[in-house]
């Protein structure tokens, strides 16, 4: 089966991006592999830090090792929003596929320090564990909001340059790069999500194949809530990769919720999940329809 890296480089020469979704318990994990097996797709399964921390950071390698190993399923791991070099290390003895190091609320060069010195460990103890790393502020948590975070990139002078960008993989030699072009962690209650500046995607990675003489893979963060239209345009313009977290959590709810209220006498606990499962089974469905152009 083919690694990570070349699932991504397969995808960039199709045009087409990868599905990243969040899981932190079985319903999801079942319904996110279930819906990429059913299109015949690549997926990454991500978790967060408070993630790993509730579904067990090692029941979620075995969980994909199976899939891979076993049944022949394209399905990689991702430790989701790493903030330091202990919970990379975890990450890294577990096994792993890649590993984001979000050091975006630093200072730019503190950031490039940090993620360089993470990208060195890394490389030394599982060169084939790609490194990837996100610049800017585009808030933080998978949560229903009311008001932009504090500090939020929405403006167009706030949002990443080709010239950061740069600066940023040169700086520490990443392998994937999470740029704020627009992009907002969460979903807005009763407000559309923050235009994607699709022009800056193109703009930025045209500057880093330039300067790397070869692609860099770049990740769309927050991207729960926006529109169809928006991310096609966003895959055409260099996007390889798309986080998708909150719709996630908010079919989870729903479809508990609908079971609790169909089933009001069913204590069985995989019965009463079946219904998240079956929600988010038709999100992820439609996202990876539309990442992988079908």
């Amino acid at each position: 089966m083919k690694n990570l890296r070349e699932i991504i480089a397969e995808a960039e020469k199709k045009k087409v991006a990868i599905g990243h979704f969040n899981v932190s318990e079985l319903a999801a994990f079942r319904a996110v592999t279930k819906a990429a097996r059913d299109l015949g797709v690549p997926v990454i399964i991500g978790t967060s830090e408070g993630e790993r921390d509730f579904i067990d950071i090692h029941d979620a390698v075995a969980m994909v090792r199976d899939l891979r190993e076993k049944h022949g399923q394209p399905v990689f791991l991702n430790a989701d929003h790493t903030h330091s070099i202990e919970k990379v290390k975890e990450a890294v003895e577990a096994g792993y596929d890649a590993i984001l190091f979000d050091g975006a609320a630093l200072p730019f060069e503190e950031n490039i320090q940090k993620t360089r010195e993470v990208v060195t460990y890394v490389k030394k103890m599982a060169p084939q564990i790609l490194v990837e790393a996100e610049i800017g502020n585009i808030g933080s948590g998978s949560t229903i909001r009311k008001e932009l975070p504090h500090g939020a990139a929405i403006n167009p002078e706030d949002l990443t340059t080709p010239e950061e960008a740069v600066r940023f993989v040169k700086g520490t030699e990443i392998d994937l790069l999470a740029p704020a072009v627009g992009n907002i962690h969460g979903m807005f209650a009763n407000a559309p999500e923050p235009a994607l500046d699709n022009q800056r995607i193109k703009l930025i990675r045209e500057a880093l194949r330039q300067a790397q003489g070869k692609p860099v893979p770049l990740v769309l963060h927050g991207a729960s809530g926006n529109t169809d239209e928006e991310l096609k345009t966003a895959i055409t313009a260099g996007i390889s990769i798309i986080h998708i977290s909150t719709e996630i959590r908010v079919a989870w709810r729903k479809g508990v919720e609908k079971s609790l209220e169909e089933k009001p006498d069913e204590v069985t606990p995989y019965k009463l999940l079946s219904g998240a499962e079956n929600k988010i089974y038709e999100i992820v469905l439609a996202r990876l329809k539309l990442f992988s152009g079908r």
